[in-house]
């Protein structure tokens, strides 16, 4: 005789109700049958078998039938390259079973097996929201209590009638070995050879609702409030939860595994009582971050890696890349061991890794979004922090932008081109208007996705760069003062024409544009943070600072001599082109244009664009070898003239 678990609603049938329900409910689909089957085995061999003895035949026979049966129904799936893998693993728990082996073994068996079923025949895991509970006892009291009790004793009026008798949902030692979703999923197909029906004609969120009030009534009040108090004081564990999907499918035994028995009762007992604490939160990037990641992951393991890399890009866009401004103004090296992380976690899974490494590496930046939760926790705010974020920040991205402008303003006035000048003075105000547009569209019209940003830097990096490489080999032929001089009689007035003073006003436009935008995005994080005074002083400091360097370069370069002005100038673009080389392939990278392939062994150095990954070192080298060539053949004409 089958034991009965979940006789949800089975009085009522009993009592003549049975024609409220439809005349035919939907089939279930049959890996959701085979895994309901494969989780009886793993929740009730142990009843059947210790130490390689039958402890009750009855029970026992139940087991191989059915692990026969979820054999024999693989049948009916879909044809798929993983499905000969899933049948030899059936006729292993078949074996056991057949072997009398240990309830342990025999449980790991069907467990493995029915993630691996899941995996390759995936169904809804969760709800798309969090259930509602009020719901959820109100259809119990009304449907399920006859049978199972008011408490889930097993003791209903109906219940006590029946033979086996139903569940008790109380049952502490039976309720550890349950998650959320196998409640969920009997609820849904009934059970065969017993009075439990099938309830899926109720809408998925009743179902879903029914299936958290059975599975909290093994908890005390006591276990809900020591729960809530842990998972307040231990942000730490919210990685173990980082969705509705992670809730629904742990089950205690399995948590006991990750933080001890008596934690685990508690989590579990406050989570499912409380399930909207696991949503991610509207200002809660990081809780996106790790939702994404853990999806990834499962995504990957199904073999869908196309999936696996959309939603690991997802998580850094979505998830962390909304966070970064601040984190990188508060702990700008564990921000860059953050994005470093979840690039090498989108190359794993683009190189088709193993799964074992690409969960590792998913793992390894759930501790960092720890870290950087803590990080950026309002404790760890101040106003001397924000004050030294902003004067960082501005310093960092307006020093590059500031260089090439001054550099081209240094040259026009060698040259004796003032009237050029307005070319390159227009191109910067320009570009610091668009980046007031780009705060107030921003701020009042739309949201500038990650996506976005990354594109607007790596585009503006990359034109920046090539501009550069040929600007720093122009300046680096024109290093000798004969080629000056004679440059200035025979192709100047040429060079400088008005088609090429607006390709001046383009370059200082995007290179400023391209720096203001992203420090316009920075200091919108740091305002929302609050003290305002700090950012605007920080902000101050910084302008007075890149005043006085703009001042002093400008002076400087007045008393250089026309060759060694060109010589230092040509080696500034230079290193720019290579440092915006760097900076410019690692944003397309983060906006998913390009792949991304690690390096174990390379440092992230951001001031001078040097990052881990075989693209943004190799548009370096090139970059570097382009300049080296350039530099070369200009050397080598230089001395065949002499």
């Amino acid at each position: 005789m089958v034991r009965a678990h979940h006789l949800l609603a089975v009085a009522f049938m009993l009592l003549g109700l049975a024609t409220a329900l439809p005349a035919q409910a939907a089939e279930p689909a049959p890996a959701q049958t085979i895994w309901r089957l494969l989780d009886y085995v793993a929740v009730d061999y142990a009843g059947a078998v210790a130490d390689g003895r039958v402890t009750s035949e009855s029970e026992y026979a139940e087991q191989a039938e059915f692990a026969a049966s979820a054999r024999e129904r693989m049948a009916e799936l879909p044809p798929t390259p993983v499905l000969p893998q899933l049948q030899a693993q059936a006729d292993a728990l078949k074996a056991a079973i057949a072997a009398k082996a240990s309830p342990v073994e025999v449980a790991g068996l069907a467990r493995a097996l029915g993630r691996d079923l899941l995996a390759a025949y995936p169904v809804p895991l969760a709800p798309t929201t969090p259930p509602d509970l009020a719901r959820g006892r109100a259809l119990y009291a009304e449907n399920c209590a006859a049978c199972h009790g008011a408490k889930g004793h097993g003791d209903g009026p109906v219940g006590v009638t029946l033979d086996p008798r139903p569940v008790a949902f109380s049952d502490a030692e039976r309720a550890r070995q349950r998650s959320v979703f196998a409640l969920e999923q009997v609820i849904e197909q009934g059970l065969d050879g017993t009075p439990m029906v099938s309830f899926a004609h109720l809408p998925a969120d009743d179902r879903w609702a029914l299936a958290f009030i059975a599975g909290g009534f093994a908890f005390t009040p006591g276990d809900i409030q020591a729960g809530e108090a842990l998972w307040r004081a231990r942000p730490d564990l919210h990685a173990l939860f980082p969705n509705l999907e992670a809730l629904t499918q742990t089950s205690q035994a399995a948590l006991e595994e990750k933080v001890g028995a008596h934690d685990a009762q508690a989590l579990l007992a406050y989570l499912r009582a409380h399930p909207d604490a696991v949503m991610p939160k509207a200002n809660d990037s990081l809780a996106i971050a790790r939702a994404k990641l853990g999806l990834a992951v499962k995504a990957y393991e199904a073999g869908d890696a196309k999936a696996a890399g959309d939603l690991a890009l997802a998580a850094y866009l979505d998830g962390f890349e909304p966070v970064e401004p601040i984190l990188k103004a508060r702990d700008g090296g564990l921000m860059t061991r953050v994005e470093s992380a979840m690039g090498a976690f989108r190359g794993v899974i683009g190189q088709g890794r193993p799964a074992d490494e690409v969960r590792a590496q998913a793992q390894a930046i759930t501790g960092l979004l720890t870290e950087a939760e803590h990080a950026l926790s309002p404790a760890a705010a101040s106003d001397a922090s924000t004050f030294v974020g902003a004067f960082t920040i501005l310093l960092r991205e307006g020093l590059e932008a500031l260089l090439i402008v001054v550099a081209m303003i240094a040259f026009l006035r060698k040259a004796g081109r003032a009237d050029v000048l307005r070319h390159v003075h227009l191109g910067w105000t320009t570009a610091l208007a668009a980046g007031l547009a780009t705060w107030a569209a921003a701020t009042y019209l739309v949201s500038i996705s990650g996506a976005s940003r990354e594109l607007t830097e790596g585009l503006g990096s990359v034109f920046a760069a090539v501009v550069l490489l040929s600007v720093g080999v122009w300046m680096h032929g024109k290093s000798q003062a004969g080629a000056w001089q004679l440059y200035i009689k025979e192709k100047l007035s040429h060079a400088l024409s008005r088609q090429s003073a607006w390709f001046l006003f383009l370059l200082t436009f995007v290179v400023v544009y391209r720096e203001v935008f992203e420090t316009i995005l920075f200091y919108m994080a740091l305002w929302a943070e609050g003290a305002h005074m700090a950012v605007l002083a920080g902000a101050g400091a910084a302008v007075l600072l890149l005043s006085g360097i703009a001042w002093g370069l400008l002076r400087y370069s007045r008393r250089l001599p026309i060759g060694a002005f060109f010589a230092w100038s040509s080696g500034l673009m230079a290193v720019l082109a290579v440092v915006l080389a760097g900076k410019g392939v690692k944003a397309l990278q983060e906006a998913g244009w390009l792949d991304v392939i690690p390096l174990a062994h390379v440092p992230s150095v951001e001031i001078v664009g040097l990052f881990p990954t075989a693209q943004t070192v190799a548009a370096q080298a090139v970059m570097a070898a382009a300049l080296a060539a350039g530099f070369a053949y200009n050397a080598l004409r230089a001395g065949r003239k002499a």
